[in-house]
């Protein structure tokens, strides 16, 4: 059993539910809940990297046709957010890399992203994209 199970167990048991991190109730994950405020990766961050998670957001629009991977913003954009580098990443965008090419949603219409959280610096080879954070081997839905 790991810290996470653990705790939401011991939680669980002694009547503590509403209190722990929504992600140990099952609801999607707020991407304020990533960072500290000095904008490093909370503990909770670093807790469940490698580990499937779900979030809400907005599609950005792609940087490029036929495209494995979006930006998800936790507000609408009509245009994709700090597209230029690792120095620029903003606390409220994550790029979500699918196996299949995306089906480009509208950017006002709120997604659910599931996926294994990466965090650290990644550079995308095809669009040079570069990310501080991200979910691999994901899949989205409308919220």
């Amino acid at each position: 059993m790991n810290r996470r199970s653990f705790l939401v167990a011991l939680g669980a048991l002694a009547g503590f539910g509403p209190s722990l991190p929504a992600v140990a109730a099952g609801e999607p994950l707020r991407m304020r809940d990533l960072y500290n405020k000095d904008l490093s990766f909370s503990d909770l961050a670093h807790e469940l990297e490698g580990q499937r998670i779900t979030i809400k957001g907005f599609m950005a629009p792609p940087l490029k046709a036929e495209s494995r991977f979006f930006v998800l913003t936790k507000r609408p954009m009509a245009v994709c957010p700090f597209c230029e580098s690792e120095a620029d990443w903003p606390d409220d965008i994550i790029a979500v890399y699918t196996r299949r090419i995306i089906d480009v949603e509208p950017y006002n219409v709120a997604l659910l992203s599931s996926g294994i959280l990466k965090l650290g610096s990644f550079k995308d080879e095809d669009t040079g994209f570069v990310s501080q954070v991200r979910i691999v081997e994901s899949h989205y839905e409308r919220a």
